[in-house]
């Protein structure tokens, strides 16, 4: 396989993004993490030129998973101001055949999450926390995960939203997927990672990807 493509390194302007955890012993961890969690949303959804932003992201991920050997990806349905993958899943389920999308259902906190089959026309029921879920469809093994992150670090670490899900669910899976974090450059931060966070094999921001 040759070497993957590399995106362009230009981030646009941001502001400084919100600190992280400061590190101090004497601080409580979770709680500076659910500090920094609900600045990098604030920051998020404010985020200016999101539309350039957003088709920027597109496109470095466009180009990762023509380059990657996908079969099976699994994504998410967006909450909170996450990037919105499903017009370019759908165009990539369409780009070839045999492959298969899917979206995650949570059956009850504390365990790996579950992936079912999603293609455009699957009808969708509401799931636990109010998120969209397929209905009805097949579970599948998901070989490539795009996975949201409220903030990440150089490292490639993830600051989700604090349940874990994504986490247990690579180290569950018998055959760890790739997986593929999806976040912007405002929220790019310094961060301490915690024992059990499992950093993300591919980064993509509307600056390119590594």
């Amino acid at each position: 396989m040759a070497n993957a493509p590399t995106g362009p390194l230009d981030p646009s302007p941001t502001s400084p993004p919100p600190s992280s955890p400061s590190g101090d012993p004497a601080a409580d961890p979770a709680a500076e993490r659910r500090a920094l969690r609900a600045a990098l949303l604030q920051r998020r959804a404010s985020l200016p030129q999101r539309e350039q932003l957003d088709a920027r992201i597109e496109a470095e991920l466009a180009a990762l998973l023509d380059w990657l050997p996908v079969r099976c990806l699994g994504f998410y349905w967006p909450i909170q101001q996450e990037f919105d993958a499903r017009a370019l899943v759908a165009r990539w389920l369409a780009g070839a055949p045999r492959r298969d999308a899917a979206l995650p259902a949570v059956s009850r906190p504390g365990v790996p999450l579950d992936f079912h089959r999603w293609t455009p026309d699957t009808p969708m029921r509401e799931g636990r926390y109010g998120i969209p879920v397929p209905d009805g469809t097949p579970a599948v093994t998901p070989d490539a995960l795009l996975i949201p992150c409220v903030g990440f670090s150089p490292e490639k670490f993830r600051l989700g939203y604090g349940g874990g899900f994504y986490d247990r669910t690579l180290a569950a899976l018998p055959a760890r997927p790739v997986a593929i974090g999806i976040g912007y450059e405002g929220c790019r931060i310094a961060l301490a990672p915690a024992a059990h966070d499992i950093p993300m094999d591919w980064m993509v921001t509307e600056a390119g990807r590594f």
